[in-house]
């Protein structure tokens, strides 16, 4: 079978993408083997390609991705939950079922510190996918893994979001789009940004209450506080990181969160701690979900026949194309790769 690796110690990105064969994998006890038919895109996938994330560059060939969606098509000994043509998405932690984020959990994160979803075919636990909604295609079912649940994670376990509060999202990523079609559902007014006005136009049909191009209002967190009142947003989506957390301290109200996700904008820039202190606001860090989580998650979406929202899609063997297309950050959405696209 077919698979994309990145090979050890690179930090070449997406030119570093090697597709190669490998011997078809076969299930042990307690795992299943799934022919994958689509996966997608994470700004941390392009992070370990270039090795930047967290654990710096990958120190053997390995296999990228944390995102896939596909059909079962063997199941080990001892594996009663799942049979042969089931369509499952992998989880992004292997072994976070439930519970707390504890130190057990680290490095069990698909493509980084063990092999990812992008081949044709791959063996996980049997634990380690969840069913995929009846009303999603695979290539929807494949966004899910890691910007939607940290989307729920950062509303819906951390911010303890409820109907009527308002929320900030920033930019059109993943998480963003997520988390502004996730908070629309539970009834969570949505204040959304964006430096382009076609963009925020596409935000605000699918659900922002309003809209904010932050180049046009470089202080764009005195908009927010124009646009609550003056009392402030109860959580953020922080995805920019230190170019964007202090104004989004700013934007927050006494006692709100802000839930820290992404390091995109400049590195370089310094947080005062005594706003955050004088707010007594809530700083968390959110790093994906729990399996338990995503079924939590699933529920909803399937609920209200949630359909994610896909920018762009891919060839299997154009897998390098999408790579460059997401550093471009002209998507909204998700970026996709699938098989016969």
């Amino acid at each position: 079978m077919k698979t994309w690796i990145i090979p050890a110690g690179s930090t070449a990105g997406a030119q570093a993408l090697k597709l190669t064969e490998r011997s078809s994998p076969e299930p042990g006890p307690g795992e299943i083997k799934i022919a994958l038919k689509a996966w997608s895109l994470n700004y941390r996938d392009r992070m370990v390609a270039s090795g930047r994330y967290v654990f710096g560059p990958v120190t053997r060939d390995t296999v990228p991705l944390s995102d896939g969606a596909g059909e079962i098509v063997a199941v080990g000994r001892n594996v009663t939950e799942w049979k042969i043509g089931d369509r499952v998405v992998g989880t992004f932690f292997q072994n976070w079922l439930s519970g707390p984020f504890i130190s057990e959990i680290l490095r069990s994160d698909l493509g980084g510190p063990i092999d990812g979803m992008l081949a044709e075919e791959v063996v996980l636990a049997a634990h380690g996918v969840v069913r995929i909604s009846d009303h999603l295609s695979f290539e929807q079912a494949a966004t899910l893994p890691c910007a939607a649940l940290t989307a729920w994670n950062a509303i819906f376990e951390v911010a303890k979001l409820r109907a009527g509060q308002a929320l900030l999202t920033l930019g059109t990523g993943g998480v963003s789009i997520f988390a502004l079609q996730l908070a629309k559902l539970a009834g969570v007014s949505v204040i959304s940004t964006s430096s382009s006005n076609q963009k925020l136009e596409r935000l605000g049909a699918l659900g922002a209450a309003h809209t904010i191009n932050y180049r046009e209002i470089p202080e764009w967190h005195t908009e927010v506080l124009r646009l609550t009142g003056g009392r402030g947003v109860d959580a953020v989506i922080e995805v920019g990181g230190p170019g964007t957390l202090e104004k989004s301290i700013l934007a927050v109200t006494p006692g709100g969160t802000i839930g820290l996700i992404g390091v995109l904008s400049e590195p370089g820039a310094k947080i005062d701690p005594r706003k955050l202190i004088a707010k007594s606001i809530t700083l968390r860090g959110v790093y994906v979900g729990s399996r338990a989580m995503f079924l939590d998650m699933n529920r909803a979406i399937s609920a209200a026949s949630l359909k994610p929202v896909i920018g762009r899609v891919f060839s299997f063997e154009d897998a390098p194309a999408a790579y460059e297309y997401m550093a471009t950050g002209a998507h909204v959405g998700k970026i996709v790769i699938a098989r016969g696209a």
